[in-house]
């Protein structure tokens, strides 16, 4: 059993580890930290709880409290004590905490690491930078809404992309603006079935947009009530 004393009860001096010199001197917040889980047997200044022996569930340095868990018999449950570290004279490690492999646990242990995936780390950044950089080149900020939003449109079906103010159509189709049907090209060696194609996509896109306009509800505006600007009675 190890013994771990206050040295000066008013305050956080360190204590001593009885037979290991001075050189070993450690402060009681921290001699309770490692005897977490541990059977302890505590010496207080409290009048009600000279005395106490149970383990030891847990120490807080914040609010310097620590918890311990007393059983008075082996069929009841503990009753877990509240009480400020100031109030610990000294205490007495009976056991050790067990750990599942059953051997005890030495205070302070730092636990070992993981090995950090960073190529997988990595290749999730650049797939979302990717994916940022593909978004961006999709919005172009030299063309005005309709032209943006009937290149969105060729989109859901098509793969396009913007070159300057040309859209590319699958590779094979350039469409200038103003972007109707009449504005593709094809180029060199295109099929003509591919070039209708994207003509009518073009179409269908800009016919969306018509009916969409057709569909806006003008908002009436209620009629101004006449005002009477005749004689009053009795003038």
């Amino acid at each position: 059993m190890a013994e771990y004393k206050r040295q000066n009860p008013g305050g956080k001096a360190p204590v001593a580890m009885p037979n290991m010199g001075p050189a070993s001197m450690i402060p009681l917040e921290h001699a309770l930290a490692g005897a977490i889980g541990a059977r302890i047997r505590l010496q207080t200044t409290l009048p009600a709880q000279p005395m106490m022996e149970g383990t030891l569930f847990t120490a807080c340095p914040v609010t310097n409290l620590v918890a311990i868990a007393v059983s008075t018999s082996p069929n009841t449950p503990p009753i877990h004590h509240v009480l400020p570290i100031s109030s610990i004279q000294n205490f007495t490690l009976i056991s050790a905490p067990a750990t599942p492999n059953g051997f005890a646990t030495p205070p302070n242990t730092t636990p070992a690491l993981s090995n950090v995936p960073t190529a997988a780390l990595m290749a999730r950044a650049d797939a979302a930078v990717a994916r940022l950089k593909e978004a961006a080149s999709r919005k172009n900020k030299a063309v005005g809404k309709e032209a943006q939003d009937l290149f969105d449109g060729i989109s859901r079906t098509l793969p396009i992309r913007w070159d300057g103010n040309n859209m590319i159509v699958m590779d094979s189709v350039i469409i200038s603006a103003p972007y109707r049907g009449e504005d593709c090209k094809a180029g060199h060696g295109v099929q003509s079935q591919t070039l209708s194609r994207v003509r009518k996509v073009v179409d269908n896109e800009r016919r969306k947009f018509a009916d969409r306009e057709r569909k806006v509800v003008v908002p009436a505006v209620p009629a101004i009530p006449a005002v009477h600007t005749g004689p009053r009675k009795g003038g």
